[in-house]
């Protein structure tokens, strides 16, 4: 297993000073479908989606949409409160794939309103109804055959798909294909393996443990879970031009001296807490072949070592956006 490209973030020493305080200071910085696709199936107490049912191996209940608008904070944090960082000024038609709870097209739909039409679409139906005029939703398989979409998209972007697809450069062939001459992709992925740079993660830290166990499900299955690194290599193997590729290192937890990057290590590390049961407790029974009882026991030990503040974990998050050629 490649190790991910290390960056180093600067520790703050004060953080040892204020043990007893520092949960509360993680609390304080995170202050028309079928019926058919609502028929929802149920493992170990986790509601997941019915629409090609096993496709997607994480939750879709409302413990898990409030963890993804977590994420989806975090990653506009990231990318410094713009939806996207392809040049683009006015987009009249743009598609969300793989949506999850809608936030992102909503915003675009509010900051684009003469945008004519922002489509979102996911496995399962679980966005807002109420929404800007210029936005809906579709559930849809984005690995399936894609419509043609006429007239085609100024703008496709995908986010946060790690362990989800199966087939990266068949997905980015058809961003291609659905893209107007001049239009623009946007891809923002993680690397799921954490690192420490200053050695405080040790080999056995159960957080590290969970990452890799989530990374050996997820390539059973062909769908990894590390796909940020080879975006740029897809994206431009797809034909795209004007490849740019962005890295950005996440911490997890509040060990950051800079501001923003402690803001961010806090989300992250909240997202995290609330999400240990969604990322392992069907994917580790039904590819891994755990029982429910080796899952709870083993989180225990997750979360027991998730607070632990000495341990200065990290992760590297990629943004690459490029352009359909013009001709």
């Amino acid at each position: 297993m490649a190790a991910p490209v290390q960056a180093t973030i600067e520790v703050d020493e004060t953080l040892e000073d204020r043990d007893s305080a520092y949960g509360d200071d993680l609390r304080s910085y995170t202050t028309s479908i079928a019926s058919s696709v609502e028929a929802y199936p149920w493992i170990h107490g986790r509601r997941f989606h019915a629409y090609k049912e096993g496709k997607y191996q994480f939750p879709n209940d409302d413990r898990e949409q409030d963890r993804l608008d977590m994420v989806h904070a975090l990653h506009s944090l990231i990318k410094d409160d713009k939806l996207f960082l392809a040049p683009l000024t006015h987009p009249k038609r743009i598609l969300d794939i793989g949506t999850g709870t809608g936030l992102w097209a909503i915003q675009a739909g509010d900051e684009f309103p003469d945008a004519e039409l922002i489509i979102g679409n996911d496995l399962s139906p679980i966005q807002p109804r109420w929404v800007p005029p210029n936005v809906s939703f579709e559930v849809d398989d984005v690995e399936s055959e894609w419509p043609e979409h006429r007239p085609p998209f100024d703008l496709v972007h995908a986010r946060y798909m790690a362990g989800s697809i199966q087939d990266w450069p068949a997905l980015l062939g058809n961003c291609y294909k659905a893209l107007a001459p001049g239009g623009w992709l946007e891809c923002s992925d993680w690397d799921l393996l954490p690192y420490a740079t200053d050695g405080s993660m040790p080999a056995d830290d159960a957080v590290l443990r969970l990452h890799e166990l989530l990374i050996e499900a997820t390539d059973k299955l062909g769908r990894t879970a590390r796909p940020g690194p080879r975006l740029e290599e897809w994206v431009k193997g797809a034909g795209f031009v004007n490849v740019r590729h962005e890295r950005r290192v996440v911490p997890f937890g509040m060990w950051a001296k800079d501001e923003k990057l402690k803001k961010a290590g806090a989300i992250n590390q909240v997202q995290f807490m609330e999400g240990v049961e969604a990322f392992t407790i069907g994917l580790f029974t039904r590819t891994l072949g755990w029982s429910a009882e080796e899952v709870q026991v083993f989180l225990e030990k997750v979360r027991k070592d998730a607070v632990k503040k000495e341990r200065h974990r990290q992760l590297n998050f990629h943004i690459v956006y490029a352009q359909r050629p013009e001709a």
